[in-house]
């Protein structure tokens, strides 16, 4: 949607694009992904199951689905896969089907069992879930035969060490009882690997082996997301998100750190509100795939060290005071319950473990699905935040680091800032009498969100409306366009540029009155402070991915790759990025939009257990830098303020 005097609008901007996926058999799903990214990581983003066994790479030829709606190219590799016949009918393998277009899309069920899974970033993990469920025949006891309940069982598993706690053996002698009443003697025994053993967590009557599902969180200081999987198959079966409820108590972790240091009751008022939120999500998956919570046997979680130590009800006050130490890395022995989830009780959950107190399991999450310790060529990992988080991978050798970006690209702080909701401005583009403006759902501008900001300072820098030290332009100035100047305007002492005129075409005019937030009721525009907001930002941002790249001699040409990361980077356009320098100035053909990175490296510790160790050795190799520790981050800091010309 366009801002124009008249409240006229101009088709959407091609930054970011809308798919409509038909599931077989399920409800249509609506989603907005960057354009560029593939029908498979938008599927597989939102909870939509895709056949897949290669990674990604196009060689197995299982992804398929059907473009109804919109223009969508043949690949090198779609006529291997499909005859002209089906290729003029739309079919396309989606893994290589890059979305440039809104679409409609038709996705066939699944047809295999598959032994892996396409999950992160083109990773491909062999099925091999911490839960097992195991269908076996149990005799009836005798006189002659008197083994108990659990002796009896653990000889039907002889390849398995059966350790089992005093609920488990109650189901057990249920179960046992149960299935010898209907005359088979057939119980399913569910089994969690763990440090000291295969725990029994239940015994279920009867053959229950192909049920069993799993729930990866993705707890965001923001966002949190939940993702129901099918523990058999390796599929997402179905995903909710929610804005996480502790935001009252401050929109960034260091806030929220100083309120339990300011009032007693608010950690448990903190912990609770966690609990709340994965519990309320818990249900919602589960209705949503008509699955009983209590076939959910373990969940995993990625968070940062704040809002784990929150959930788990530990005082998070040394997290946020030099030296800024974490209670603990890891934590072992956690079920379910302790984070106020209600599945199976007997579920275990996997917490990721933690670089630092600013560089936590969410980073780790993302690193993994990345293969960040995969890949010998220069990448960078940028999880763009409040907190922005960033890993180097350089050969061997992995360093990490944090960057307090603040709350401007969550829309806070921002004048006419909200979140990416309909009616938020996510994309702009400028010419030199025009605005366009890409607005979620199709609606009346409301206001601005993190992506929208990025590309209206990266479209002012462009059109020489904003100079290279962030100040904009008055509407007389040298240069400026007629049809741009009368959206530059003043608010108070204050300069803005108008993004969007009020349904009446409220805004004032240039020297007419038009100087009060009054006279710009209804309009969406961005303001001086707006612009240093953004500024900072970007530079604490820059200081960090500079420093991590000077401790390796490299340059910004040497970076293969740009990853970004978390619900904000995904949406980011990797043109303004360049522009504003946010990141590198490399091809945009390198940055890569990775998605929700955390919650896929959540999906990956649920589905294998080869990567869940690989998770934990992968915090043994990286090393944390300190940027507070540092005496020249403040020059670097500043050096970093202004915009590449």
């Amino acid at each position: 949607m366009s801002g124009t005097p008249d409240g006229g609008t101009s088709p959407p901007t091609p930054d970011r694009v809308r798919i409509t996926f038909h599931p077989d058999g399920g409800q249509p799903r609506e989603v907005r992904v960057p354009t560029g990214v593939t029908l498979f990581d938008a599927a597989s983003w939102n909870g939509i199951a895709v056949d897949s066994t290669c990674g990604g790479h196009g060689t197995c030829r299982k992804c398929r689905m059907r473009v109804t709606e919109g223009e969508m190219a043949v690949s090198r590799l779609d006529p291997r896969a499909y005859t002209p016949d089906e290729l003029r009918a739309g079919w396309r393998l989606a893994c290589t089907a890059a979305a440039t277009c809104d679409l409609t899309v038709e996705v066939p069920p699944l047809v295999t069992r598959p032994k892996a899974a396409t999950v992160g970033v083109g990773r491909q993990v062999i099925l091999r879930p911490a839960v097992q469920k195991r269908c076996v025949t149990l005799t009836e006891p005798t006189l002659a035969d008197q083994r108990s309940d659990l002796q009896r069982l653990r000889d039907a598993l002889p390849d398995l060490e059966l350790v089992a706690d005093l609920r488990a053996v109650r189901n057990l002698t249920r179960a046992m009882r149960a299935a010898l009443l209907d005359g088979d003697g057939e119980v399913t025994a569910v089994v969690v690997d763990s440090t000291d053993g295969q725990r029994l967590i239940d015994v279920e009557p009867g053959d229950t082996s192909a049920r069993r599902f799993g729930i990866a969180y993705d707890l965001g200081t923001t966002t949190v997301v939940a993702t129901l999987l099918d523990l058999a198959t390796g599929t997402p079966v179905a995903v909710a998100s929610v804005l996480n409820p502790q935001q009252p108590f401050g929109a960034d972790v260091i806030t929220r750190i100083s309120a339990t240091m300011l009032d007693e009751a608010a950690l448990e008022r903190l912990s609770a509100l966690a609990h709340g939120c994965l519990d309320d999500l818990a249900a919602e998956v589960c209705a949503g795939a008509d699955v009983d919570r209590g076939e959910v046997y373990e969940i995993a979680l990625a968070g940062n060290a704040t809002m784990v130590h929150l959930a788990l009800g530990i005082d998070p006050e040394p997290l946020g005071v030099a030296p800024f130490v974490m209670a603990s890395r890891t934590f072992e022995g956690l079920t379910a319950v302790d984070l106020g989830v209600g599945v199976h009780p007997g579920a275990p959950a996997f917490v990721f473990p933690a670089l630092g107190a600013y560089v936590g399991g969410d980073i780790v999450a993302g690193a993994l699905a990345s293969g960040m310790d995969r890949d010998r060529r220069i990448r960078l990992f940028i999880d763009v935040g409040t907190n922005c988080e960033i890993v180097l991978a350089a050969g061997e050798r992995l360093l990490a680091t944090a960057a307090p970006a603040g709350p401007a690209f969550e829309g806070a702080a921002i004048r006419c800032g909200m979140r990416a909701a309909p009616g938020a401005i996510e994309g702009v583009k400028i010419s030199d009498d025009d605005v366009a403006l890409q607005v979620i759902g199709d609606v009346a501008p409301l206001g601005l969100c993190g992506s929208g900001l990025v590309d209206a300072v990266a479209s002012l820098v462009a059109a020489g409306l904003l100079d290279p030290s962030g100040r904009l332009l008055a509407a007389d100035a040298p240069g400026v366009s007629p049809g741009l100047a009368d959206r530059l305007r003043q608010v108070g002492q204050e300069r803005v540029f108008v993004l969007a005129f009020g349904p009446d075409g409220s805004g004032g005019s240039v020297g007419s009155g038009g100087s009060g937030d009054k006279a710009m009721e209804g309009a969406v525009y961005l303001s001086q402070r707006d612009v240093r907001e953004l500024q900072f930002a970007k530079a604490a941002i820059a200081t960090g991915w500079r420093l991590l790249l000077e401790e390796h001699g490299l340059v910004d040409a040497d970076v293969a790759q740009v990853l970004l990361a978390g619900s904000f980077g995904s949406y980011l356009s990797p043109a303004s990025a360049v522009r504003i320098g946010l990141v590198p100035d490399v091809s945009v053909l390198r940055i890569v939009s990775a998605g929700n990175v955390a919650g896929e490296g959540a999906k990956m510790a649920l589905l294998s257990v080869r990567e869940r160790a690989a998770a934990t050795a992968l915090v043994e190799g990286v090393h944390y830098v300190e940027l507070s520790d540092r005496a020249d981050f403040n020059d670097r800091f500043i050096d970093q303020l202004s915009f590449p010309v």
